[in-house]
């Protein structure tokens, strides 16, 4: 019989939302308690109550009297790493969403703690829980596509005005603590695909890339703290140079691609393409093909599960992984003193949708995706290249 994990939920709306819809009907799941300050804003909040789960304003008042064996932090950026901590030493594993902090200093800490407590600490970056790239993964461990050239990535999906408007923290650099969110598109909505570039070459299964350093180009166009438009030049400590280009700042959606040039073949993947499969283009002609990495958003909380069914403390994605991407954002907001506003005259404004949106920026990043360019580097006007900061992880 399959032990039944029990559950709390911390954070019930936005992406909250998502974790509930599954928990409520998950046969292998018992839902202790959720924690939210403002539960009614919930979706679910009917659901809940019908279903008698107990429900806290804090993650400490539910430890006062109750345990669980998974705790998932779905809360704003700056609340993640002192709850999965308290977590943590409450004797529950921590499925924590990303990023896992936006203070590098939090990553010896929680590790630290989770070694401790022998409970796993996971970050909820949703691709590196899937079969598809942990075997990808495995194949690049293993030498099978030769040496690692280069590589690059690209995201453009249009945020509205409302998007910014959500919270309070939103596109922030600091809480009013002065604690660091570093809300951007870069460390929210796109940071997956960031992070799957370091997690793809990383020296093994539990680790990421070790950078050398970080050349960003950053812009805005929203009125946020932080930037909602970025193209970066990262290069490795075994000299592998990678693109990264992202965006909100579009009408124009264009979804995940990656693209990984290698000794004997060529990876591609395109989520915009009917078959978005990742496709293996080997130089002697044969194909191979893996899964889409998107076919399952919660892949993680399964892997989660199933480790706390098995008794097994090692998991797939933690902060020994994610200590690449948390360097590489601090290293873009540290590249530029305040983020350049792209010119008022090509910032256009769509009132039906309420997005503020750049004309030409997409085709730009498209651009400078096919060549494995920086705008900059194509004398674009707007361009403004950040200074390049070296790091050693």
């Amino acid at each position: 019989m399959i032990k039944k994990v029990s559950v709390l939920l911390v954070g019930i709306s936005g992406y909250g939302e998502i974790y509930l819809n599954n928990l409520l009907q998950n046969e292998h799941v018992t839902l202790s308690g959720v924690v939210d300050i403002n539960p009614a804003n919930s979706i679910y909040y009917k659901n809940i109550k019908e279903n008698n789960i107990p429900v806290f304003k804090s993650i400490i008042d539910f430890y006062e009297e109750h345990t669980c064996d998974l705790a998932i932090i779905a809360t704003p950026i700056q609340l993640h790493a002192e709850q999965a901590s308290y977590a943590l030493k409450n004797d529950s594993n921590v499925l924590c969403e990303k990023p896992l902090s936006a203070n590098i200093k939090d990553i010896q800490n929680l590790t630290h703690i989770k070694n401790t407590q022998k409970k796993f600490l996971a970050v909820g970056f949703n691709w590196s829980f899937t079969n598809s790239i942990q075997q990808l993964k495995k194949d690049i461990l293993a030498k099978k596509f030769g040496e690692i050239k280069k590589l690059k990535s690209m995201v453009l999906w249009p945020r509205s005005k409302d998007y910014y408007n959500r919270s309070n923290w939103a596109g922030k650099m600091y809480n009013n603590s002065g604690d660091f969110i570093l809300d951007s598109v870069a460390n929210n909505a796109t940071s997956h695909f960031l992070h799957n570039l370091f997690y793809l070459i990383g020296d093994s299964v539990e680790t990421s890339a070790k950078l050398k350093s970080v050349t960003p180009e950053l812009y805005r166009a929203n009125s946020i703290e932080t930037f909602d438009t970025c193209a970066i030049r990262i290069s490795t400590n075994n000299d592998i140079i990678m693109y990264f280009y992202a965006s909100h700042a579009v009408e124009e959606e264009v979804n995940p691609k990656f693209e990984i040039e290698c000794e004997y073949a060529i990876i591609k993947y395109d989520a915009n393409k009917h078959d978005s499969s990742i496709l293996v283009e080997y130089k002697n002609g044969e194909v191979e093909y893996y899964q889409d990495p998107e076919s399952n958003h919660l892949a993680k909380l399964d892997v989660c599960l199933s480790a706390i069914q098995n008794n097994e403390q090692d998991i797939l994605c933690g902060p020994e992984a994610v200590s690449a991407h948390m360097l590489c954002i601090h290293a873009m907001h540290e590249s530029i003193e305040k983020t350049p506003t792209f010119p008022t005259e090509i910032i256009k404004f769509n009132k039906e949708e309420n997005l503020i949106w750049v004309d030409g920026l997409a085709n730009t990043l498209l651009d400078c995706y096919q060549e494995w360019t920086l705008p900059s580097e194509g004398n674009i006007s707007w361009s403004h290249i950040g200074d390049t900061v070296k790091l050693n992880i």
